[in-house]
């Protein structure tokens, strides 16, 4: 039977221009990156969705690998609900082509309701052709929403479909080359605290990402110090955060990613050593922004090309 859902979590789904898209890493880490989901969800078959860009395809690799994923529906700005709830969705991701007439019926309304009308024309046609036409529907059939009164997840969650795990997840052996942090802890704070949004996240016990924000205190020599409402898991593990900020219109969208290692002293608070990061930060304007979007969906998908990771996609 398909996990269905209240009326409550469907005004989040339904109405959110971000989402957090979490997903594992072959060593039993977490990714964790902003998609936009446009209100792609199907309440009677119960899925949820986002889009992408075959060139964009290295989360798409890594799902393909371990489909179990997370969304979590964690801002309001400049979407078209009031909910004060925090929405994680967990379940399996399958990602389809669309052609062109199906991607304008399925995914072109949604877009425009959230992005405005595209560009269109000669010029616009061609550049964008990899960023529009070449995109993928991602489709995520919901296991479980967990659901917080609260967009800081204070508060009992409401719990549909399957039960969370009883247990905690098991800590991890350390990497090889060590769980203290490979970068300075102190700059990547600091970088951090900038932007609107934190989330962390991690594997839980059944296999499926958790996702919860985090308050980032200080950085120091033994990595960044989180605090957080949710309870975390205790010990050590690899985990993943992301800060994130964004306009109307995803334009002056910021982007910071880590990979790293996540030690919990206490239920509400851990240290987080950064080992790897990743960011960018996209143009105020939005017909620079498409400038950047149509060159990074061209190189990324000759890219996949030459790899052969789009011809699994």
């Amino acid at each position: 039977m398909p996990v269905t859902w209240s009326d409550a979590v469907d005004d989040v789904l339904a109405s959110d221009l971000t989402a957090v898209l979490s997903y594992a890493t072959p060593a039993g880490g977490a990714v964790v990156t902003p998609v936009s989901p446009i209100g792609l969800r199907d309440r009677e078959a119960g899925t949820v969705g986002f889009t992408t860009s075959v060139g964009f395809g290295r989360k798409l690799e890594r799902i393909r690998r371990d489909p179990r994923v997370a969304l979590s529906y964690h801002a309001r700005e400049h979407g078209f609900s009031e909910s004060a709830m925090f929405v994680h969705v967990q379940g399996t991701a399958t990602a389809r082509r669309l052609d062109l007439e199906a991607l304008q019926r399925e995914v072109g309304s949604r877009s425009e309701r959230f992005m405005g009308p595209p560009r269109t024309g000669r010029f616009w046609d061609r550049w964008l052709r990899e960023y529009y036409q070449d995109r993928l529907v991602v489709d995520v059939t919901v296991t479980r929403i967990v659901a917080w009164p609260d967009l800081g997840c204070r508060g009992g969650p409401e719990v549909t479909g399957d039960p969370l795990p009883v247990d905690a997840p098991a800590p991890q052996p350390p990497p090889a080359k060590g769980a203290g942090p490979r970068l300075d802890s102190l700059r990547a704070a600091a970088r951090l605290r900038a932007l609107d949004h934190v989330l962390l996240a991690w594997m839980e016990a059944d296999g499926y990402p958790a996702a919860v924000p985090v308050a980032v205190g200080s950085g120091g020599p033994d990595g960044i110090r989180l605090t957080t409402a949710e309870a975390l898991p205790p010990g050590g593990r690899r985990a993943g955060l992301v800060g994130h900020s964004y306009r109307a219109g995803l334009v002056g969208l910021a982007v910071r990613q880590h990979t790293g290692w996540l030690t919990s002293d206490r239920p509400d608070a851990g240290v987080y050593a950064p080992h790897t990061a990743r960011g960018f930060r996209a143009p105020s304007n939005k017909t620079l922004l498409l400038l950047a979007n149509g060159l990074l969906a061209k190189k990324g998908l000759r890219d996949a090309r030459r790899s052969g990771a789009a011809d699994h996609m």
